[in-house]
């Protein structure tokens, strides 16, 4: 107050004698106060500003207490006195006087010390004017001002919750934005309700707070006298600025709502495509009435809550056709299997209607034993893409692998006849995709990789490792490229151990590498539980977790311990001409099995033989071989293996000189095992042996 600029007056010393016409022109009057005669004299406009005349003034400070009233005196005086002891050369104040009529009138005074050259005070001089219409005005300046904040915080509050509604993917996404602290109580709402148009009802989605729900409410009728109704009726907001206007129009509602001391309330019709989807209602207890500009930005909240709401509606729709689509493509059951543990899981990205070409099987096989356990196929795959075409592409190419592989072919036949199959389609789509072809009496297992990734397995131990796996290009590229090789890799599964297949959307992320996925999820395999079951919903689990935009196929094999030590399977094998490493492979098969069906004791034999008719298919023959194994039930248990080549001429033993290298190989199979021959095979033709098993 002591600064408002009285520094600025610059009188002359007869003032007031000849006062600055500019005051009165400005409503302004002005006094000269002598501090040592005690006397103040004022000019005429001061005297209309305290409303007094001039014979009702004796000259004397004292004497205008008949206007001021004495706590306005006192605070006057107090900022005098303080800027008289304080040195200042001027003051300022506002104070109240009454008026003849006894209204109270704001009044600012401004007052200029003179001093002497001690510094002594001797004169005050000044102006004094009417300050009603200032302080009018500056209050409501300070109204506006305050509403204009208060409306930019909620038009504020309104763009954050548009913002956070664009990222809302379902109802359930809406509901916890709409309630979030942050977000409607910002716009100083006690409460709120929300609901949903449902066959010409109003279901309830959402209250708030905790204990704020209304019995009765949870489903209404639109025709009934609740404001939520109305506003659904009408498409037309309604906007309720008092408890007793409350209490006239929905006399219903309004006792089971008392306790929330609601002084007004603004109910939105939720509005999508020029229908009403539902209603929402915002509870005030600390207010009354709305501005235009509230109801405004209300408005316009509704219009974005309803916009997101049809949108999430609409993503739940097409997501829960998508995955309707996706799960009509995959087994509808996984067979059971004998000597195995089986888990296979799905899920879909949060992508809406784009679904993915992902697929798993388990293929029933001929062969196995009834207590050792079954032959089976299991398979991973991964088609290109995702839409409705990427998943009509993977149905088509489940079904044509399953009956390639039921029919009896290699691993690498099934993988290379598919191919074909998905070049010859007619799409631009190819696919990824792992068989894996195991025998659970043996524990053996034969894998061919499309440009798939590695499988993993966990053995009965706990540790848990990558399976490297030489693999050919992606199905539907083999053909295109002319390269259909498939190379077979063979592997041991011990009791307790567990195959682990699955998609890339288990393992890979955004950015990282996929040797550091497959490791995070070799460590997340070995700290996992030992059922399948449970195993596979962990890892579901923690991908759902992560999210990402891509699919996830996951099958599980864990072969049980053997029930029976009585031998029995099925294995074949597939051994391509100049290719030492099919070789090297069918001789694991061989030692595998043998250990496996309990004539350990015989491998080397076995074994040797094995390997000789092998050979002599390759060198002999202009092709490449199959070699079969297989246990014969009936009087007493006997090995017999097969091997099969497309030539129809018989082999013919032959002696070996003293130098020779070759010539011994029949002698050896006519030696070793208790009995061999020659089938006749279509184009071809097999050489069989037998060995008696203990």
């Amino acid at each position: 107050m002591a600064d408002r600029g009285a520094s600025a007056l610059s009188l002359p010393e007869d003032w007031p004698a000849h006062p600055d016409p500019i005051l009165a022109l400005n409503h302004m009057g002005s006094f000269d106060w002598d501090l040592d005669a005690g006397l103040m004299d004022m000019d005429a406009q001061a005297f209309e500003v305290f409303d007094l005349l001039p014979e009702e003034y004796d000259g004397r400070p004292e004497t205008l207490s008949v206007r001021v009233p004495p706590p306005e005196a006192a605070r006057l005086d107090a900022v005098v006195a303080r800027a008289i002891k304080d040195g200042s050369e001027n003051y300022g104040a506002y104070f109240r006087i009454r008026c003849r009529d006894g209204t109270l009138r704001w009044t600012h005074t401004q007052g200029y010390i003179r001093r002497d050259d001690s510094g002594r005070p001797r004169r005050v001089v000044g102006i004094v004017r009417d300050a009603t219409q200032e302080l009018a005005d500056s209050a409501a300046r300070s109204l506006r001002a305050a509403q204009d904040e208060a409306f930019r915080q909620q038009t504020s509050v309104v763009q954050v919750i548009s913002a956070a509604l664009a990222h809302a993917r379902s109802v359930q996404d809406v509901i916890d934005v709409i309630k979030d602290a942050h977000g409607i109580r910002h716009l100083g709402a006690a409460s709120l309700v929300m609901g949903l148009v449902e066959a010409g009802r109003i279901r309830l989605v959402a209250e708030g707070p905790a204990g704020s729900f209304v019995p009765g409410t949870r489903v209404t009728r639109i025709d009934e006298p609740y404001p939520m109704s109305e506003v659904v009726r009408t498409l037309s907001p309604r906007f309720i600025e008092s408890a007793e206007e409350f209490a006239s129009d929905y006399p219903i509602l309004w006792p089971h709502i008392t306790d929330l001391r609601i002084t007004s309330a603004a109910y939105l019709p939720l509005i999508a495509q020029a229908r009403p989807i539902g209603a929402m209602g915002l509870l005030y207890d600390d207010r009354h009435g709305f501005s235009d500009e509230e109801r405004a930005v209300l408005v316009a909240l509704g219009s974005s809550i309803a916009q997101s709401l049809m949108r999430a509606m609409l993503y739940e729709q097409e997501k829960d056709l998508a995955e309707g689509l996706q799960q009509a493509m995959l087994p509808r059951t996984i067979p059971s299997v004998r000597g195995a543990d089986i888990a296979v899981r799905y899920r879909s990205a949060a992508l809406g209607r784009d679904i993915g070409g992902d697929w798993y099987d388990l293929i029933p096989l001929p062969g196995g034993t009834p207590s050792g356990g079954g032959r089976v196929g299991a398979v991973i795959g991964d088609v290109q893409g995702h839409d409705t075409h990427a998943a009509a592409v993977m149905g088509q190419l489940r079904i044509v692998l399953r009956a390639y592989a039921a029919e009896g072919h290699t691993p690498a036949t099934v993988m290379a006849r598919a191919s074909v199959f998905l070049h010859e389609l007619d799409t631009d789509r190819f696919a990824t995709c792992l068989y894996a072809e195991a025998d659970l009496s043996t524990g053996v297992v034969q894998m061919v990789r499309a440009g798939h990734i590695d499988p993993l397995i966990r053995r009965a131990d706990g540790s848990c490792h990558r399976v490297a796996v030489q693999g050919g290009l992606p199905l539907g590229l083999s053909a295109e490229f002319g390269r259909l090789e498939y190379p077979v890799a063979s592997l041991e599964l011990d009791p307790g151990d567990t195959l682990l297949l699955c998609t890339d959307g288990l393992v890979e992320l955004p950015g990282a590498d996929l040797d550091d996925g497959m490791g995070a999820l070799a460590a997340l395999i070995c700290e996992g539980p030992d059922e399948v079951r449970d195993l596979a919903d962990r890892l579901i689990k923690v991908a759902e977790e992560r999210g990402g935009d891509d699919d996830v196929a996951l099958l599980l094999m864990r072969r049980r311990a053997r029930e029976s030590t009585r031998p029995g399977g099925r294995l074949q094998q597939h051994v391509a001409s100049g290719d030492p490493e099919a070789l090297t492979q069918a001789r694991q098969m061989v030692r595998a099995a043998v250990r496996a069906w309990g004539a350990g004791d015989q491998a080397d034999e076995i074994e040797l033989v094995t390997d000789e008719l092998i050979t002599n298919a390759l060198i002999h023959t202009e092709g490449s071989a199959v070699v079969t194994l297989r246990v014969l039930d009936g009087a007493g248990h006997r090995l017999r293996i097969e091997v099969e080549d497309c030539s129809s001429a018989l082999p013919r033993r032959r002696d070996a000189g003293e130098d020779g290298v070759s010539g011994r190989g029949l002698l050896l199979v006519e030696r070793l095992a208790d009995s061999w021959g020659v089938e006749a095979r279509g184009s071809g033709k097999a050489v069989w042996c037998e060995f008696e098993l203990p």
